[in-house]
C-alpha cells in the first residue's frame, strides 16, 4: 500500500533522528580523528624524506669510497712511471713520464678537494638526518598517544553507534529512494547533516529564517512535502517531532 504524505514525512524525520544522534556521538570524539590523519600523514612524509636522505648519505659514501680507489690508482700509476724513469733512453722518454706523472698528481689533488668537499656534504646530511630521525619518533608517540585515545573513545561509543546505524538502515526501507536520495543530497550539504527540520517559533530551526503563517498551515496539514525557501530543507510541524522523540524514548 502506498505511503501517505504523513507517512512519508515520519519517515523522514525518524530517519533524520537517528542520524543526529550518530552525528552526535562522532561529534564527541572531536577533532580526534583528523589528529589522527595529520599525524599519520606526518609521519609518511618523514619517512619518504628519511628514506631520500639515507639514499643521498649511502651515494655519498659510495662517491667517497670511489674517489680514494682513484687516489690508490694513481698513486700505483705514480710508483710504476718514477720506477720507469730510471729505465729511459732518451729524454723524450722521460718528459712523457714526467708529464703522465703530474696528470696523476693532478688526479689525486682533484679527488682529494672532492672527497673533503664530500664530507662537508655528509656532515650535513647526517646532522638533518639524525634531526628527521628524532622528529618522527615524537611524531610516532603522538600519533600513538592519540590513537589510544581515539580507540578508547571509540570503543565506549561504538555499540551504540553500530545499533543506530542499524537501525537507520532499517528506517530507509520505508523511505521511497526518490525521497531517499534528496534528504541525503541535503544531508551532505549542511555541515550539522540536518536535511529534516521543524518549525520553531515560527522559523525554520535549520536556517532561523521565518516561515509565513499560510506557509505553516500547510506544513502543519501534511498533505504535501514542503521544503524551506531559504535553505531547501525539508519541513514538519512540531508535533511529528513530539511523537517521534516519544516513539524513540
Amino acid at each position: 500500500m502506498e505511503q501517505t504524505i504523513e507517512q512519508k514525512l515520519e519517515a523522514l524525520y525518524e530517519l533524520q533522528s537517528i542520524h543526529s544522534q550518530v552525528d552526535k556521538i562522532r561529534q564527541t570524539r572531536g577533532e580526534l580523528p583528523m589528529e589522527v590523519a595529520d599525524l599519520e600523514d606526518d609521519v609518511a612524509g618523514l619517512e619518504t624524506r628519511i628514506q631520500k636522505i639515507k639514499t643521498e648519505l649511502d651515494d655519498f659514501e659510495d662517491a667517497v669510497v670511489m674517489r680514494k680507489n682513484s687516489i690508490k690508482e694513481s698513486q700505483a700509476l705514480v710508483k710504476k712511471y718514477e720506477g720507469q724513469q730510471n729505465n729511459v733512453k732518451n729524454n723524450r722518454e722521460f718528459d712523457a713520464l714526467a708529464k703522465e706523472i703530474e696528470i696523476q698528481g693532478l688526479e689525486v689533488m682533484v679527488c682529494e678537494k672532492k672527497i673533503k668537499e664530500l664530507g662537508y656534504d655528509i656532515t650535513l646530511k647526517t646532522e638533518i638526518y639524525e634531526k628527521a630521525l628524532v622528529n618522527i619518533e615524537e611524531r610516532k608517540k603522538d600519533l600513538e598517544g592519540k590513537r589510544v585515545e581515539l580507540d578508547n573513545l571509540t570503543s565506549e561509543t561504538q555499540k551504540e553507534e553500530e545499533h543506530l546505524l542499524a537501525d537507520a538502515e532499517k528506517a530507509k526501507e520505508n523511505i521511497e529512494e526518490r525521497l531517499l536520495i534528496a534528504y541525503n543530497r541535503l544531508r551532505g550539504n549542511f555541515k550539522n547533516g540536518l536535511a529534516v527540520v521543524t518549525i520553531a517559533r515560527d522559523s525554520c530551526s535549520g536556517c532561523f529564517n521565518q516561515i509565513p503563517p499560510q506557509r505553516q498551515s500547510d506544513i502543519r496539514q501534511r498533505k504535501k512535502i514542503i521544503v524551506c525557501e531559504h535553505c531547501g530543507r525539508i519541513l514538519v510541524d512540531e508535533t511529528i517531532a513530539k511523537t517521534n522523540v516519544e516513539e524513540l524514548v
